[in-house]
């Protein structure tokens, strides 16, 4: 019996496609609408399934930041993000994981840590730019 989504798939291929190419954090609707004008047979729920194979792929990373929506990030390694209060803009922070909160947080987890995730909240340069 084959694992769920190891059979090649132009859509899945296409879709991932899409996602290394931005940096964007981009919603499932968005990949859609791009992936759409290549492949405009394509329905939002094969999106939809195929981003689910790929999150469990270990291929994307899905994101919630509270917003009510999903967002799909290809880049997996760990790394944090700011997320802009205003126009939701979410960005890839260039800085180093910061593995003293494992040690920090050792004692007080009831197991063992093996990640962690960090986002940072507040108002890009270009939404201060216009208040």
């Amino acid at each position: 019996m084959q694992a769920i989504g190891t059979k090649r798939s132009r859509q899945r291929e296409k879709i991932y496609q899409v996602l290394k190419k931005t940096v964007a954090h981009p919603t499932a609707e968005w990949v859609y609408e791009q992936v759409r004008t290549q492949m405009p047979r394509v329905s939002l729920g094969t999106v939809y399934r195929n981003l689910h194979i790929l999150t469990a792929q270990g291929k994307i990373q899905e994101l919630d930041f509270g917003e009510g929506l999903h967002r799909y990030d290809a880049t997996v390694n760990q790394h944090y993000h700011f997320v802009c209060e205003h126009c939701g803009i979410v960005m890839d922070l260039d800085v180093p994981p910061q593995q003293d909160l494992h040690d920090r947080v050792r004692d007080l987890v009831p197991g063992k840590v093996t990640g962690h995730r960090l986002d940072f909240f507040g108002v890009c340069t270009a939404c201060l730019s216009k208040s």
